[in-house]
């Protein structure tokens, strides 16, 4: 089922979300329903707050990068990238930061290029509540510090330099009061 995802200036965006435990209701359908949604809005990534819900969850499923050649050289990895965040909890942030041109499915319209360090060690629960520690890197490292952040409700936005926040913001604005044009279904604050 494809749910609305949450627009910019949703409370709930805001939140820093709490953790879940294998009880949590429904969420097997949840995630299936978050991966459908995801794939609806042509994205890469979706975390919980996005859907309305302030549980520490994200998804990635970064396959659709395999074919582009700017990533050929991490093409088989990005071919099977395609995990279930529970709990997450990144432990270190290494390396150099580097520029990204980052969007986001709660701010449509919006592209800003924003710096993150490469290489990250995260500790997490898969959908089988099984614990990974991994170190990750590249386009890998930055989608998965974007739906991070979802969790600990940041927005990619906070990072702009205050001249660029004064440039988009009446774009924020619009967005916040549903004015904005997209390809999937939103949830706009009241």
């Amino acid at each position: 089922m494809i749910l609305p995802i949450r627009a910019f200036g949703d409370p709930v965006l805001r939140q820093k979300a709490v953790d879940i435990d294998p009880n949590y209701k429904n969420l097997k359908p949840l995630i299936e329903n978050m991966f459908e949604t995801m794939a609806d809005a042509y994205g890469v990534g979706l975390a919980a707050p996005q859907i309305g819900l302030a549980i520490r969850l994200f998804i990635v499923d970064l396959t659709p990068f395999a074919d582009d050649e700017e990533y050929e050289d991490i093409s088989e990895e990005l071919k099977s990238f395609k995990k279930v965040f529970i709990n997450p909890k990144i432990i270190e942030k290494k390396g150099e930061e580097w520029k990204f041109n980052e969007g986001c499915l709660s701010i449509p319209g919006v592209r800003e290029d924003v710096s993150r360090p490469e290489t990250i060690v995260i500790e997490y629960l898969d959908e089988n509540f099984k614990k990974h520690k991994e170190e990750i890197s590249d386009i890998r490292a930055r989608v998965i510090q974007h739906e991070y952040d979802h969790i600990e409700g940041i927005l990619f936005t906070d990072y702009l330099s205050p001249f660029k926040k004064k440039l988009v913001q009446n774009k924020l604005k619009n967005i916040s009061k549903g004015k904005v044009k997209a390809d999937y279904q939103m949830q706009f604050p009241n």
